[in-house]
């Protein structure tokens, strides 16, 4: 029997606090996960969202998806109510998806306290739903909504709501961990027992687990490894509290740890960038340290880790990163090692393999910049040119020579703020004095040095300042402390980081400037 993969970002995911997806979100979303591969999308609930209904009109004329099958979301017929006239039930019918997921009550103590109805009254919004979305020709799935807790409490009812769920019908029962509250040895006891009570096949039953327990992904494959052949996840594990089981690292477990093809040829790989770009949607940062497609989950940092990924990556690598379509990176800090800093090197197109001295030499330079206070473990741009002037033949040519610059901020009488800045430069043999005004000091000597170079360099003008970070470092206090300041510039095709240190947060302002215009400008301006 096949793996059914079921995501549910759109549903269960969107109630992430800091996450509201608009419906052109919501179609970007589902583009994208069936890219990965997923066999179910859980778009919305339509009927109860407005935003959802809308979303499944416009999925049956917008969507083309070569993979997945949408599935609209609800809940079970109304106590009391007749399952033909039930406004809800009916709306799920009008979303026109091939799969409807229910949501069912089994635990007892919901039942009597939440519904405020019977437990045979449940059983029979139960039966008399799916019954009704399977006569319409729907497939029908049923969350068991705090299956678990439910379990552990009253067994029998529990497994009774499964039974009556599979009679009427129902092509999948989902066991969810609504709570979040289990690990990965309770799982399994839960899964065989029921299996045993309820005499019903594991293969037939579905797991859902939230991460309370920080044992979501665990418990998935847990559940898995018991026999069942349908989860649900979220992508980057968005959800409520602290989310959902994460579709990239239980997707990437199965297949790459227990052998199981989960996925469609071709589609493993993907998981890093369709992570990437799901996160952009959802207007949240990346997490750098995710399981498989995090920035850091192949990001190496000690010397020794090093030293035997020269001879094989894998020494150090669970797995090959390029089946998750991530890579390898090699972070430079004061625990680098020779080995470190030669793949770095190498990994920025620089070799030092051929140049033993030098490759001292930058070894040296780095361990003592960094216990001064520089950092390049996230300024690869600064690495480069650090290891091209020291490199014969490789150091960039400087756009221009500093000689002097002065920053004057001015307090006004009505509180205006206003910062200027002078730089004194030369570029290609002119002396080149420039002025110019901004929001901050940095800002002032940012603008100035590029109004002094923009004669000579008039493709500055697509560089644009994408962050800036200052940092008191450790061990210094006051006003007079150390500052290390990290500058991200882009333009528009790619992003470079460089950084500063100084007691002056100006001058290290102005050391990660200059480092990322001259490296900018130098990736400009390389042949093709």
């Amino acid at each position: 029997m096949t793996y059914q993969v079921f995501d549910t970002t759109l549903r269960d995911g969107g109630q992430r606090e800091g996450i509201s997806y608009s419906v052109v979100d919501k179609l970007a979303v589902a583009r994208l996960l069936d890219e990965f591969g997923v066999g179910f999308i859980e778009g919305g609930w339509p009927g109860a969202m407005p935003k959802d209904t809308e979303f499944f009109r416009r999925a049956r004329t917008e969507l083309d998806l070569k993979h997945a099958v949408l599935v609209a979301f609800g809940a079970t017929r109304k106590a009391g109510v007749d399952v033909a006239t039930d406004p809800q039930v009916q709306a799920l019918l009008d979303a026109e998806t091939p799969v409807v997921c229910v949501v069912a009550k089994s635990d007892i103590r919901h039942v009597v306290r939440a519904l405020r109805t019977t437990g045979d009254e449940n059983l029979a919004m139960v039966r008399d739903t799916v019954a009704h979305l399977v006569a319409n020709g729907r497939r029908a799935f049923v969350d068991c909504e705090h299956f678990f807790d439910g379990f552990r409490y009253d067994p029998d009812y529990t497994a009774s709501v499964v039974r009556a769920a599979f009679e009427a019908g129902a092509e999948r029962v989902v066991m969810c961990d609504t709570n979040g509250g289990m690990l990965p040895s309770m799982v399994t006891a839960a899964i065989n027992e029921v299996v045993a009570r309820a005499g019903v096949p594991a293969d037939r039953l579905g797991i859902h687990c939230q991460n309370d327990t920080s044992c979501a992904v665990a418990n998935t494959i847990a559940a898995v490894e018991a026999g069942v052949r349908h989860f649900q996840c979220t992508a980057n594990g968005y959800g409520e509290r602290p989310g959902n089981a994460d579709l990239f690292a239980v997707v990437s477990n199965l297949q790459l740890k227990l052998g199981l093809k989960v996925l469609p040829d071709g589609c493993l790989e993907k998981a890093t960038r369709v992570s990437t770009a799901l996160a952009e949607i959802a207007n949240i940062a990346p997490d750098t340290h995710q399981a498989y497609v995090g920035a850091a989950a192949f990001a190496h940092k000690a010397g020794l880790h090093a030293s035997a990924i020269k001879v094989d990556p894998l020494l150090y690598n669970h797995v090959d990163p390029s089946v998750v379509g991530n890579d390898m990176r090699i972070l430079v800090t004061e625990m680098a090692g020779r080995a470190s800093i030669e793949l770095k090197s190498r990994e920025l197109g620089l070799d030092l393999a051929g140049h033993p001295d030098t490759l001292t030499e930058v070894t040296r330079r780095v361990k003592d910049l960094e216990a001064g206070g520089w950092s390049f473990e996230a300024a690869d741009a600064s690495f480069e040119l650090l290891v091209r002037d020291a490199l014969p033949g490789a150091a960039l040519v400087r756009p221009f020579a500093l000689e002097s610059y002065r920053v004057l901020v001015e307090h006004r009488e009505d509180g205006a703020v206003v910062s200027e800045a002078t730089v004194k430069v030369r570029v290609r043999g002119e002396r080149v004095i420039a002025t110019a005004e901004g929001n901050g000091p940095v800002n002032a000597l940012d603008e100035a040095l590029r109004t002094a170079l923009s004669k000579h360099y008039p493709e500055l003008k697509n560089f644009q300042l994408a962050d800036y970070k200052v940092r008191i470092l450790e061990g210094s206090h006051g006003t007079n402390a150390i500052t290390r300041v990290l500058v991200e510039t882009g333009d528009g095709n790619r992003d470079w980081t460089t950084v500063g240190v100084h007691e002056n947060v100006v001058e290290a302002s102005w050391k990660a400037l200059t480092d990322a215009l001259t490296f900018g400008l130098a990736r400009t301006n390389a042949p093709a």
